[in-house]
């Protein structure tokens, strides 16, 4: 696209139009994709009209319906939605986040949401903290804003859907609506933004198996004077349970590293016990009680490292001991930019 010696807002709205198009057909056959960016998005040919196509279906999930799956960290930081940083449970509309910051890149070349500091990045998206700032959003119609608001919709619930935007009218009536005006300035911003997303793209990425959300049956309360009624119905509420009590484990887990992550020491000792003990190395084998050797850590060793660091965990299983104690195994995938500058994964 950047090779284009033309391209204005119409050019914008033919190419959202396909994507909301395969995304539309993706959730009529009840698939999220989860990992919409442009990197995913491949054009036919460079002549212009080419067809578009939507790439990368790796963390691709199927929901009935508008049924609620708990998908984690799974997708790409600058496009994850609110409802996904916040590991609450989700469904169709994170694809329609996606595509709202996708819009966003296709009219004026930079993202909505930019930090370089990944913590910052997430408030700035748990926020839905973005606007149109001039110059380069003078000349944008305001159809074309008001789709990207619906889209970029904090809560999912009252989030646009695809079906519903392929109605809009600076889509259906793209024609009369859209600006015909050349913008070479989005032009020389994509490519700007191609070399910036080739650079951080390695490291950007964050990928989490994904599990399906299940509320413990024991936790709805039943009507006065019903019971069950059979020994087979307490054993499968019993086992509901414990998957409730196991995925609430993983999440605090993840909540944990990434606390750690981002070098926040309050979120840390929200999830830790204040009276936590521990036999730490430097201690030479005595026991440590409480929170103020951790904490040196979070302010004298992490700010020292400017380099991001993702820590996500892969298969974990969880081992229940006893009603208020577990042990967790799991994969570490930890990625980072070695002292060269070069993306690493271990």
């Amino acid at each position: 696209m950047v090779e284009r010696k033309y391209y204005s807002e119409a050019d914008a709205t033919h190419c959202i139009q396909q994507i909301l198009e395969s995304v539309n057909h993706c959730h009529q056959m009840s698939m999220v994709h989860q990992d919409l960016k442009p990197e995913n998005l491949l054009l036919a040919s460079k002549s212009k009209g080419a067809v578009m196509k939507l790439a990368d279906f790796g963390l691709a999930t199927e929901v009935q319906g508008d049924q609620q799956v708990w998908f984690c960290f799974a997708g790409t930081s600058g496009y994850l939605s609110p409802e996904v940083l916040h590991k609450d449970p989700s469904g169709k509309p994170v694809d329609m986040w996606a595509c709202g910051v996708i819009l966003y890149i296709l009219l004026v070349g930079c993202p909505p949401f930019w930090e370089e500091n990944q913590h910052r990045l997430h408030q700035q998206i748990k926020a839905g903290a973005y606007d149109f700032p001039s110059p380069e959003w003078d000349m944008v119609t305001p159809k074309a804003k008001d789709l990207i608001n619906k889209m970029l919709t904090v809560n999912p619930a009252k989030r646009i859907t695809a079906s519903e935007a392929l109605k809009h009218p600076w889509i259906w009536q793209h024609s009369t609506v859209a600006s015909m005006m050349h913008r070479q300035e989005t032009i020389d911003c994509f490519k700007k933004f191609n070399a910036r997303r080739k650079l951080k793209g390695p490291i950007l990425t964050t990928m989490v198996v994904t599990r399906n959300f299940s509320v413990a049956k024991s936790l709805l309360k039943k009507p006065d004077g019903v019971k069950e009624s059979t020994e087979s119905s307490n054993t499968t509420i019993e086992d509901e349970d414990v998957k409730a009590r196991k995925q609430e484990i993983t999440k605090v887990t993840e909540q944990l590293i990434e606390a750690i992550n981002n070098g926040d020491f309050e979120a840390y000792r929200k999830v830790c016990d204040p009276g936590l003990t521990a036999f730490e190395p430097e201690a030479l084998g005595k026991l440590v009680e409480g929170m103020d050797f951790h904490q040196f850590y979070f302010e004298n060793a992490l700010p020292q490292s400017n380099k991001p660091i993702h820590t996500i965990i892969l298969n974990p299983h969880v081992h229940l001991v006893g009603d208020d104690a577990a042990c967790t195994a799991c994969i570490r995938l930890t990625q980072y930019m070695d002292g060269s500058g070069l993306p690493k994964t271990m």
